[in-house]
């Protein structure tokens, strides 16, 4: 059975073991002699004592635990011995001083200097990470925000949010990249008691008192949060790694480079980001909402967006689809960079999360909106006429193109293309004409033109096919049909297209110019009778097929060009053969030409 003493230590109370009891009481005597004749002694020991009692709290599960012994000496071991506080008053001086033993470089952290700000502080925290003048940082990030169109300034403002302030000692020596001990800590302190000693010269104490007192009290408040913060036993560290095996060293190694790396994804996912980011929103407040780019982009956006989905509110949601993820990628970057980031707290995350999700709702909703405008399709004849085309007679077939509607348009992939009529208003041309050459007992030939479009109901496809603009003309026994149609934009794109139907008596010749090539659609559920390369011949209408009229002069050449390779042929076989046994002749006519060999073993 072991007798329990009650103490206060920094104003907590604590149930700690005797023999415990014993051993801290001698620590803490033994700290106080290594700030003998050190300014702030107090205040240092104070905060030492608040830490101890910090990291009792930490560990005592509830009220009712006696610290023991074990715990104490756990403690001891994460705050050092008393020689690792062993301060010398002589770093002060001017002269150079020998590394102490225990000190170690510890990494720069990003931290926002305050205390050299003129707005939050980030670019004097970013130049002591890359060790650069802050006037310089503060340079490059106006000349960037007036490059960007002042989204960089929208950067700062992440970083300001995300990046902490150096508010302890030991976050503002950590910064700067300097040693977090004993030693520089209270050199801080002196120095900014210097400063405060050099303020208060000139000044009134009767009217400043309070103010010195506050300084201070600053003081007080800088060594308590610096010690809690530092890992004393972090400095004893140092004497591992002049003892590191050979397989120690070679893990060492892998893993800067594996530092290195992550750095280096680091870099390219911020750039990512930003780059993202900054293309996002200027194509939000340029084109989206503020309409202040016009390109031709925008009217087929205008004319594809058949269910009238107002522009901004797709920005919207696409905008906020793509960015949030973006961002998280930008986050992300900084957060390997960066290792002591801020969270951007739970509240952000799920209102992010919330934003995205509803946008991609929303972008499903309408792209099911979209869809559902062209769920019904329907054909409307247009033209049904004769023309005076009759049994023997000789029609010429050509389709007509406009220097407007059918420039840079790709025939055989039937474009859309917006541009202006006559009247100047917007309308859709299309090259999307079919056409068909069909055989028919009638007397005369006729004309079938129909319209063809989509709509959300069977009465708006009905109505974009009667809107359908197509024309063609017949003078004399030429018959000349648009190769284009147009439509006002505001019927959108709806696949509108035409088919025109041309039905010949038996008997009839017709010659189609070589631009109906790409028009004439000629398969087995079509029945048309013009055949693909069947163009610029004169063809004699049958019962559903045609008869080539100017063929036969094709054919005589091929047979005349047969009668001559006969010909070789014979004279190298009686050359071969000499009287004797004929031998193999194998002969091949392909469209290359004639291909002969001989066999004579």
């Amino acid at each position: 059975m072991n007798k329990t003493v009650n103490i206060n230590l920094a104003g907590v109370f604590f149930h700690i073991d005797e023999d415990a009891y014993l051993k801290l009481q001698r620590y803490l005597e033994a700290i106080k002699r290594s700030f003998t004749d050190s300014q702030g002694r107090s205040e240092i020991i104070s905060d030492i004592e608040a830490r101890i009692a910090e990291l009792f709290s930490e560990r005592i599960q509830n009220e009712k635990q006696v610290v023991g012994i074990k715990l104490v000496d756990e403690v001891i071991t994460i705050m050092g011995q008393p020689e690792d506080y062993l301060v010398d008053d002589e770093i002060f001086e001017d002269e150079p001083q020998p590394r102490q033993k225990h000190s170690s470089r510890p990494s720069k952290k990003l931290y926002r200097d305050t205390d050299n700000s003129y707005i939050g502080g980030v670019a004097a925290g970013l130049g002591h990470y890359l060790g650069i003048d802050s006037i310089w940082v503060r340079l490059i990030w106006l000349l960037l925000a007036i490059g960007s169109g002042g989204t960089f300034i929208f950067i700062y403002l992440i970083f300001w949010a995300l990046v902490p302030e150096a508010q302890t000692t030991a976050e503002k020596l950590t910064m700067t990249g300097d040693v977090v001990n004993i030693s520089n800590i209270e050199k801080k302190i002196k120095d900014g008691i210097d400063t405060v000693s050099e303020n208060l010269k000139n000044v009134d104490f009767k009217k400043q008192g309070d103010k010195l007192k506050e300084g201070f009290d600053n003081v007080s408040d800088n060594i308590s949060d610096t010690v809690k913060s530092v890992d004393f036993q972090k400095q004893g560290n140092r004497l591992k790694s002049s003892s590191q095996t050979f397989f120690d060293s070679i893990g060492s190694i892998l893993m800067f480079f594996l530092k290195v790396l992550a750095k280096f994804i680091g870099i390219i996912l911020i750039i990512t980001g930003i780059a993202a980011l900054i293309t996002l929103i200027v194509a939000l407040f340029s084109v989206g909402i503020t309409d202040a780019i016009h390109f031709q982009g925008m009217e087929f956006l205008d004319a594809s967006n058949a269910a009238n989905i107002p522009i901004w509110l797709m920005s919207m949601l696409l905008f906020f689809a793509i960015s949030i993820p973006f961002f998280f990628v930008f986050y992300l970057g900084l957060k390997i960079l960066v290792n002591n980031l801020k969270s951007i707290g739970n509240i952000a995350k799920f209102t992010l999360l919330g934003l995205w999700l509803m946008a991609i709702i929303g972008i499903v909703i309408i792209g099911v909106r979209q869809a559902t405008e062209h769920a019904y399709d329907t054909n409307i004849t247009q033209v049904e006429e004769t023309i005076n085309i009759a049994s023997g007679d000789t029609l010429k077939l050509k389709m007509n193109s406009h220097e407007v509607y059918n420039k840079y348009m790709n025939r055989r992939y039937h474009n859309y293309k917006i541009s202006r009529n006559d009247s100047d208003d917007k309308v859709i041309s299309t090259t999307d004409i079919r056409l068909m050459v069909k055989s028919t007992t009638d007397s005369l030939a006729s004309i079938k033109i129909q319209g063809f479009a989509r709509g959300s109901s069977y009465d708006l496809a009905k109505e974009r096919a009667q809107n359908i603009n197509y024309n063609y003309t017949v003078v004399g026994n030429e018959l000349k049909l648009d190769s284009y149609l147009v439509t006002d934009v505001s019927n959108k794109f709806s696949d509108q297209h035409i088919e025109v139907i041309l039905y010949l008596p038996e008997g009839t010749i017709f010659y189609a110019d070589e631009n109906t090539y790409n028009f004439h659609k000629n398969n087995s559920y079509t029945n048309d009778i013009l055949k693909n390369g069947m163009e610029e011949h004169y063809l004699k209408v049958i019962e559903d097929d045609v008869e080539c009229l100017d063929c036969i002069e094709e054919i005589k050449e091929k047979e005349d060009f047969i009668e001559e390779e006969n010909e070789i042929i014979e004279t190298i076989i009686n050359e071969k053969s000499s009287g004797e046994e004929k031998p193999d002749v194998s002969v091949q006519i392909n469209e290359d030409g004639v291909d002969i060999e001989v066999n004579d073993n």
